[in-house]
């Protein structure tokens, strides 16, 4: 028969079989004898990343050329199944071959909050040269005013010995432990989302899985989510649900739910068997579904299989075998139907399909010798082309609304029965349009049209089943203003019914479709789709985007792709179809370089790759195709629904503890070092140092230490329940107002004003105590719970003994006797007390000034919000408006509570058909059904082992 079937889920993600089919010239090569003697040379197209175009010409010694389509060539990447062996001739290799052409190299994903923070660092250590050029002045006019006084100092003034020396004085600004700080807390973190038993697939003992930890705040600021459709909303399993025959709907009555959730209504039955007034309309239904397909049945035993090569048609077969019409086997020109205890031989005339047709016809010969013309397609270009005879046609419509509002994917049914006469002169004028050149396509349009006025029987409702929850995982996506587009490589029909089942589209929703074939005509449907938007343009409105790849080509063009942008942007939602990989890359690539947010990508296979790595955040799902988008992803997750808590509960979690810990390290570090800074003023500028050498060189390491990390792990900035059930909370992460570098910076001027309190309010008491300053800012940490009370707890232990340690210990003698003298000294206790507290009074003053002058939107606190009603709160009795506000204390209020985030809540239709044969291919679908006779046995031929096993792209 010269055919196989190949897997092509690791190219576009589809797991269906495909069928490929030989050249009429090279199919009757079927040794390796004849091989060898095979003569000639291909001319085809240069290496390219389009997986469902090829353009090529085969050139045999002594025959004429023959054109090469998609529908001759193995694509690398994809499998062989269910075919003992192949003959073929490789055309593209390594790089060359179009999957390595859309691969991409893996880049390094860096966080924003990382970014921000690489880069303020570097401002600090730009301020920490200005703090010692400072002090290089200050130290020079102190020796030129007082330096032959200061003879026991032993200085002599030069200038880069002592930028030197005030270098190393203050270089603990920049803080150094934040990184391993970090790296701690995001592993925990890590782990924390590995662990969650929410996120676990039980059926498959699956657990999420975070493959990276630098990632983790990511996941609480993201805008748009990309996600593919085939295996990641849904489950890849399509059945048959329901029908409606003659006006009467079947399927739609209470009746016990089988495990696959296949049709099941035996009044469908009865009503045949028992001669029911709609008997032979349900006969001609379940006829129909046996024979209008291009399903290849395959025995094994008494078992058949179906290899099709779209899972709604192979559907539709199984619901009819599973009613008594058993479609059993396929020659060239007829199939062969098992219907209730008898054999029915149907003879194919002419097979015709595509998916501009939106629907499907074949004539058949029925066994009484009848020629009727079977049809079925998209409801839209069915009701067209009824005839005024036909029946049941408000009743069939209201039945089709009804199943797409339960996001079921619809078909009608049609049929007409055609004289000899009429089917001979339609016949002459179909073979005398397929000869023509120019135009071919208008032709057979028209062509078809002649015959095809039809009798309506009924229709048929599929459901591509979702994925557990996926209707209201997006609906809460949505709700977090979260924007979702779905890229995937099926056809426009399946994606719309699929993005109606998941909620993403509505009813009511207007749609803006781009369909063109060329570059001048898809930027006049963008401009003229732009202006009519008005200025609406780039803000979200209620509208659904759709594009297939072919238009999308035009659309990225350096040209377009800016107003396309922008037309995307104005959508709540976008459908792009018929993408290859690398067109989904680049979709999200224009995203990502265009605005600013974060991108997140979902997917489950191969195909999804590029997308995965290119977006901020990559999510691969463990399902069906194989692990390759797991292996590329930032994280896995088993089922799409567990994306909701990956980001609205580790996301925000993650966010607020990641930049509460690097706020918090900036503003310690900050406030101990200026202190240096303040004490060079009170020691002539000689560079001496306020803190003993191993307090200071334990600060980081262990006295605040402890608080940095038990935020970083623990810290909430709400509940989980409230995460959840508010969806909207997500947003004050996702605006990124708690951390930026205005903020960062907020944190830092507070942090100047704390170390003037703590060294200059202290110095004061001195006067009246002994060894008060090491003690007080040794003990200036952020004290939150355990964490803070253990800190210092640690370091009075510490100082205590570090205190005893001389001479036994020959360190630190300076420091003998201290713990006696500050432990026994009351001033100590007043200012252990007091100094805390006239901070937190500076901080008490600053926040009300800002919230008097009307700046409390700004750094410190999020703007209160109102947010859409969330219904009756329980024990109310009418449904209020909620609002939101959210207060933001930065970490100089670290005192007495670790910067805390507190926040209080005020309470009182479409249908269509998929067909997914490649058009416009060189051999047509007729030619392509004709050559299967599953009549036959199949010769068996052995060949060797390294042969048969050869990759599946020669």
């Amino acid at each position: 028969q010269a055919t196989c079937y190949v897997a092509t889920s690791n190219l576009d993600g589809e797991t269906n079989l495909k069928i490929r089919q030989a050249l009429l010239e090279t199919a009757e090569i079927q040794t390796e004898k004849q091989l060898s003697s095979l003569s000639g040379k291909i001319e085809c197209e240069g290496p390219n990343c389009h997986f469902n175009n090829f353009i090529g010409t085969l050139y045999l010694n002594g025959k004429s050329p023959v054109s090469i389509g998609p529908d001759q060539v193995l694509l690398r990447g994809t499998q062989l199944k269910n075919t003992d062996w192949i003959f073929g001739i490789v055309v593209y290799t390594g790089f060359e071959t179009k999957f390595m052409q859309v691969n991409m190299q893996s880049p390094l994903k860096r966080s924003r909050v990382e970014k921000v923070t690489n880069v303020q660092i570097l401002v600090l250590f730009l301020m920490l040269l200005v703090m010692a050029l400072v002090s290089c002045v200050g130290a020079a006019f102190w020796n030129g005013t007082y330096g032959e006084n200061t003879w026991y100092i032993g200085k002599k003034g030069n200038f880069w010995f002592d930028i030197l020396m005030f270098i190393i004085l203050y270089h603990n600004l920049i803080p150094i432990s934040l990184l391993v700080t970090l790296e701690i807390v995001k592993s925990i973190q890590a782990m924390f989302i590995n662990w969650d038993e929410d996120m676990h697939y039980e059926r498959n003992d699956v657990y999420a899985m975070a493959r990276t930890s630098s990632l983790n705040e990511e996941l609480g600021q993201v805008k748009y989510l990309f996600s593919d459709k085939t295996g990641t909303l849904t489950c890849n399993i399509m059945t048959f649900k329901k029908c409606t025959i003659a006006g009467i709907i079947y399927g739609d009555r209470p009746c016990p739910i089988t495990e696959s959730s296949e049709f099941s209504d035996p009044k469908l039955l009865e009503n045949f068997e028992e001669d029911h007034p709609t008997k032979e309309y349900i006969k001609e239904f379940l006829f129909l579904l046996s024979v209008c397909h291009t399903v290849v049945p395959e025995r094994d035993g008494n078992n058949i299989s179906y290899q099709a090569s779209s899972p709604d048609e192979a559907a539709l077969v199984k619901g009819a075998k599973k009613l008594g019409f058993v479609f059993t086997a396929r020659t060239p020109y007829s199939v062969t139907i098992e219907a209730v205890s008898s054999t029915l031989c149907a003879f194919q005339g002419l097979v015709c399909t595509c998916s501009n047709r939106k629907r499907m016809s074949v004539i058949v010969r029925t066994p009484t010798g009848q020629l009727r013309l079977y049809c079925k397609g998209a409801d839209s270009v069915i009701y067209e082309r009824l005839s005024e005879d036909s029946l049941f046609v408000k009743e069939t419509l209201t039945h089709l609304e009804s199943f797409a509002r339960e996001g079921l994917r619809t078909l009608c049914i049609a049929y007409i029965d055609l004289t000899e006469l009429e089917y001979q002169q339609w016949l002459a004028m179909y073979e005398e349009v397929c000869t023509v050149v120019q135009d071919r396509a208008q032709s057979l349009e028209h062509c078809y049209d002649t015959i095809e006025k039809f009798l309506l029987l009924g229709a048929t409702a599929i459901e591509d089943r979702l994925q557990a929850r996926v209707p209201e995982t997006i609906a809460n996506l949505l709700k977090a203003n979260i924007r979702i587009w779905l890229l995937t490589g099926d056809k426009e029909e399946t994606a719309v019914n699929i993005a109606y089942s998941c909620k993403l589209l509505s009813g009511h929703m207007p749609h803006i479709q781009l369909n063109a074939n060329s570059l001048e005509a898809t930027q006049q449907m963008i401009d003229q789709n732009c202006q009519d938007l008005g200025a609406l343009l780039g803000k979200e409105n209620d509208l659904a985007l759709i594009i297939d790849g072919k238009t999308l080509k035009h659309a990225l063009h350096f040209e377009v792709k800016k107003s396309f942008l922008n037309l995307a942007l104005s959508c709540r939602a976008v459908l792009c179809c018929r993408l290859s990989p690398l067109q989904k890359a680049e979709i999200v690539d224009l995203v990502k370089s265009h605005v600013r947010a974060i991108t997140l990508a979902i997917g489950d296979g191969a195909n999804d790759v590029g997308m995965i790595q290119t977006a901020h955040v990559g999510v691969g799902i463990s399902g069906n195709e194989g692990m390759q988008a797991t292996n590329n992803s930032d994280y896995a997750i088993a089922q799409f629904s567990h994306l909701e808590k990956l980001l609205l509960v580790h996301g925000a979690w993650s966010y607020f503890r990641v930049t509460k810990c690097v706020l918090y390290c900036f503003y310690k570090n900050v406030v101990l070092y200026i202190i240096e800074l303040w004490f060079a003023f009170v020691n002539g500028f000689s560079g001496q140092i306020l803190f003993e050498r191993w307090c200071i060189s334990l600060y980081n390491v262990i006295f605040t230490s402890l608080p940095t990390i038990t935020l970083g792990i623990f810290e909430q900035c709400c509940s989980q329940e409230s995460l959840l059930r508010y969806p909207q909370l997500y947003t004050i992460s996702q605006t990124g107002d708690i951390f930026n570098i205005k903020v960062l910076w907020i944190q830092c001027i507070n942090a100047f004003v704390h170390s003037f309190i703590l060294f200059w309010l202290p110095t004061k008491m001195l006067k009246h105590g002994n060894s008060f300053i090491v003690s007080n800012i040794c003990q200036r940490a952020c004290y939150s719970h355990l964490a803070i009370w253990g800190s210092i707890l640690i370091w009075l232990v510490f100082f205590t003994v570090y205190s005893f340690f001389w001479p036994t210990i020959p360190i630190s003698p300076e420091m003998t006797g201290q713990a006696s003298m500050v432990l026994a000294c009351p001033y100590f206790w007043l200012g252990f007390f007091l100094v805390p507290i006239v901070c937190l009074i500076q901080n008490v003053i600053w926040k009300s000034g800002f919230d008097t002058a009307g700046f409390a939107n700004r750094s410190l606190a999020v703007p209160a919000r109102n947010v859409p009603c969330l219904g009756p709160w329980p024990g109310c009795d009418q449904c209020v408006p909620v609002q939101q506000e959210f207060e933001f204390l930065s970490p100089e209020c670290s005192l007495y509570a670790l910067c805390a985030l507190t926040a209080s809540l005020c309470f009182a239709l479409a249908g269509g058909y998929a067909f997914s044969q490649v058009e416009h291919a060189v051999i047509s679908q007729e030619e392509l059904v004709r050559s299967y006779d599953t009549t036959k046995s199949k010769t068996r031929r052995t060949f060797s082992t390294a042969f048969s096993e050869r990759d599946p792209w020669l």
